[in-house]
C-alpha cells in the first residue's frame, strides 16, 4: 500500500508540473523553483508534513519535499539557536542532498568525459 500511496502522491505532483509546462509560459527553471517555494510554504502552513507522512517517498523525493526539508531545518535551528538558525537551518538540513548531487555530478563528469560535440 505504501508504494501505491507514493505513486499517487508523486504522480499528482508530476502531473501538476506537466500542466504548468503545457498551459503556461513558465520556464522549467521557474516551475522547479516554484515547487521548492511551495514545499516551504505548505510546510509552514502545516499541510506538507501530513502529506509527506501519507505519501512517503512520493512527497519527500520531489522538489516540494526539498522545500519541506529546508523549512523543517530552519524551524529546528530557530528553536535551538534563535534568529541565527534562520540563516543556518536550511543549509544544515539540505547539506546531505546537495552534497550527494555534487558528488554524483563530479563522478558522472569523470566517467563520461563531457565535452563539445563535433
Amino acid at each position: 500500500m505504501e508504494y501505491l500511496k507514493a505513486f499517487i502522491c508523486g504522480g499528482v505532483l508530476c502531473a501538476i508540473g506537466q500542466i504548468l509546462i503545457d498551459k503556461t509560459k513558465l520556464t522549467p527553471a521557474r516551475i522547479l523553483t516554484g515547487y521548492v517555494v511551495a514545499g516551504v510554504l505548505l510546510s509552514a502552513l502545516g499541510v506538507y508534513g501530513p502529506l509527506a507522512e501519507w505519501g512517503g517517498a512520493g512527497a519527500t523525493v520531489p522538489l516540494t519535499g526539498f522545500g519541506h526539508n529546508l523549512a523543517k531545518g530552519v524551524e529546528k535551528a530557530v528553536a535551538e539557536k534563535g534568529l541565527l538558525g534562520a540563516f543556518t537551518g536550511g543549509l544544515t538540513a539540505g547539506a546531505g542532498g546537495i552534497t550527494a548531487a555534487v558528488v554524483c555530478g563530479v563522478i558522472a563528469a569523470v566517467l563520461f568525459r563531457p565535452g563539445e560535440k563535433k
